[in-house]
This record gives structure tokens, sequence and C-alpha cells, in this order.
């Protein structure tokens, strides 16, 4: 993302960037986390087999969403057209978080089996980022090339 001097960057990717930043910074240490959590065999964790996998899937789907942000931040303004740009970053931003919370969520109290109610942001985030990544594809680009 840059910017020649004097013009003011585009807010929505600036905020983007910063969720991709922020999912990374918490999803990455959680794995590691996760490893010490059955490296020291802590029965709270290893007890549930939801629980692990609820808490695997927070871990992988926010690490993989944040670098969405990220690649979204490093190409939106030159691929992605202005008029949608600020509405399709929000999207990308809702649903980047939202699966992730959802899946861990889905893994604190939940019962042997099935995940906790949390997991029910999970499908709202997978929709909110379906419908982004539609609305940038079928958008159509000016001549040229040129998304402004």
């Amino acid at each position: 993302m840059t910017t020649a001097p004097g013009q003011t960057p585009d807010p929505a990717i600036g905020k983007t960037l910063r969720t991709g930043w922020l999912l990374l910074a918490i999803a990455l240490p959680l794995g590691v986390t996760l490893e010490a959590l059955h490296g020291f065999k802590v029965q709270a964790y290893l007890a549930s087999e939801t629980r692990r996998e609820m808490w695997r899937l927070a871990h992988a789907h926010g690490t993989l969403l944040g670098i969405l942000c990220l690649v979204f931040a490093a190409v939106a303004d030159a691929h992605v057209p202005q008029p949608i740009r600020a509405r399709v970053a929000a999207l990308i931003r809702w649903g980047a978080v939202l699966m992730p919370v959802g899946f861990f969520l889905g893994g604190v109290l939940n019962s042997e089996g099935d995940p906790s109610l949390g997991i029910l942001l999970v499908p709202v985030g997978a929709l909110l980022l379906v419908v982004a990544l539609m609305r940038v594809a079928l958008t159509p680009r000016a001549p040229g090339g040129d998304s402004r």
C-alpha cells in the first residue's frame, strides 16, 4: 500500500491491514499455546476432542484469514474498485474475525461431542467472506484495468 506524497491512504485498507496483523499476532501464539497444552498434558485441553478440534480450527482460520486481510490490503488499491472497496474491506474484516472467534468459543464450555453456541459465529463469518469475495469478483472493472 503505497501512496504518493500528500495523498492520504484509504482508511478501509489501513483498517484491514491492521486487522490482518492483529489476527496473526493472536493466532500464531495460540498455536504455540496449543502445542504447550498438549506437551504439558493439560487435562482441561486433552480431555475434550471437540475442544482440541475447535481450538486448532481457530488457530488455522485466524492465521489464514489474517493473511487474507494482508493480501487484500496489498492489492485492493489496484484491483478493487473504489466504490465498493470500503464495504468489501469491512465484510472481509468482520468475516476474518468472526470465524476464528466462533471456533474458539465453540471449544469453550462445550459438552463432549458438541461445540458450544459460539460456533454459530462461524457460518456468519463465512457468509460475510463469501459475499465480499463474490462482490469483488462480479464487479466490472473500468476500461484499461483502472479500478477507480
